[in-house]
């Protein structure tokens, strides 16, 4: 009995789990639009099957609410458009080959007459799929009035129905991102630590270059993200979440590119090193322990991004922050020890100093003092832009916005709070 009490407690779990992913909350709504609009166009629609109904349903239903107040029209338009081309042409001529590419033709053609921008390809889609199930029977009008209902359908559900929120997976795509951060970091310090090969050297320079792609992939997840927010009735706290993520990883697209940078330094060293290790032994194993600091650095500052600043951010901060002063003193360790060794030998001092200054960037980058002194310029900037667009709502969105100027209110305080020395340069 026990068993099965614990076998249905996972699945409860498991179900309400399920219930906060994003995907399935988008799915659920698409559904169930596009379900409500056939049974309404079921007793609207002459036709025996209305398929287009549910057709420009999960078409309009798929943005969120802010796209949808922004762009909902040209995406309708466009719905609209290749609908009517496709009863044309099949009340005309039907479904064939060459039917086929003039209904393309025209669907794009048509799509930039009528301006609907970013939702031309729609058009052709649009009437493809409606040529293929109206070309036996078909009425204009009832087709007409089926893709005004599939519309009417779809607008109501991303008005009536809270779009899900894209703010977990965009924390777990700058978590993921943090996290290969650190693998190269580590690998480029296991390598400075030993004899690496010029071509071993080049290779980790291709591998910090193409974290551009990730970076990338990671802004269009922030972006769909940051579009959930906008306007949502579920999210009281938009503005914030917005700027907090896309500082996060404006800084990690800058410890990217520092990384980068000391990549090619290294891989330069190797050149001029070879055979010869690139680093004194001591010397190597500091870098390497730097960068595996750095590196774990940049995971808590990842997890500080996206830890919710009412729970548990004073904890993630308190980590950064005594990983910081960690990684600080290995760095004055490293910075002491390439100074005597400049003095022993002065050949390739430049890679030298380019390393130990790439390395201070990064710390300068990750540092709680210039991210609070960030975060307090796009809040109070973000603030004030809402206040200029909506000067009469002012009042009523200070209700609303009342964690954010909490939090600002905490920053400062902290930011003049009493501050332990900066780390020596």
């Amino acid at each position: 009995m026990r068993d099965v009490r614990d076998a249905w407690a996972q699945i409860a779990a498991r179900i309400a789990r399920w219930r906060q992913e994003p995907e399935v909350v988008q799915a659920v709504r698409s559904t169930a639009a596009a379900t409500v609009a056939y049974v309404v166009a079921l007793r609207l629609s002459p036709e025996p099957a209305p398929l287009t109904a549910p057709l420009t349903a999960l078409l309009v239903v798929q943005v969120t609410l802010y796209a949808t107040l922004t762009t909902g029209v040209r995406r309708v338009n466009s719905v609209v458009a290749g609908v009517v081309i496709a009863i044309a042409f099949s009340i005309l001529v039907g479904l064939t080959w060459w039917s086929l590419a003039l209904i393309i033709l025209a669907s794009l053609a048509v799509g930039h007459l009528v301006r609907v921008r970013e939702f031309v390809q729609e058009v052709a889609i649009s009437g493809m799929l409606v040529l293929g199930v109206t070309q036996v029977g078909s009425t204009a009008w009832a087709r007409v009035v089926e893709t005004l209902i599939g519309a009417v359908v779809g607008l109501a559900t991303n008005l009536f129905i809270a779009p899900p929120v894209w703010v977990g997976a965009a924390g777990e795509s700058i978590e993921g991102l943090a996290r290969r951060i650190r693998q190269l970091m580590l690998r480029v310090g296991e390598e400075a630590a030993g004899h690496t090969p010029a071509a071993q050297a080049a290779a980790r320079l291709h591998e910090a270059r193409r974290l551009d792609h990730d970076i990338v992939l990671v802004d269009a997840a922030l972006r769909q993200a940051e579009d959930s927010l906008k306007l949502n009735p579920r999210v009281r706290e938009g503005l914030l979440h917005r700027i907090v993520l896309r500082t996060g990883l404006d800084t990690l697209e800058i410890v990217t590119v520092v990384l980068r940078v000391i990549s090619r330094t290294l891989a330069d060293l190797a050149k001029e090193r070879e055979p010869e290790p690139l680093f004194e032994s001591e010397i190597g194993a500091t870098l390497d322990r730097l960068l595996s600091e750095i590196g774990d650095a940049v995971v808590s500052f990842a997890v500080l991004v996206t830890t919710d600043v009412s729970r548990s951010a004073e904890s993630a901060e308190a980590r950064l922050t005594e990983e910081l002063v960690t990684a600080g003193a290995t760095r004055d360790k490293l910075a002491q020890l390439l100074l005597e060794e400049v003095q022993r030998d002065s050949r390739q001092w430049q890679f030298h100093g380019a390393v130990l200054t790439e390395v201070n960037r990064i710390l300068d980058e990750l540092d709680i003092e210039h991210r609070t002194g960030r975060l307090l310029e796009e809040l109070d900037r973000g603030t004030r832009e809402q206040r200029e667009r909506n000067p009469r709502l002012a009042r009523l969105w200070d209700l609303v916005r009342e964690p954010r100027f909490t939090l600002m209110r905490d920053l400062r305080r902290r930011r003049n709070r009493t501050e332990p020395p900066r780390r020596s340069r």
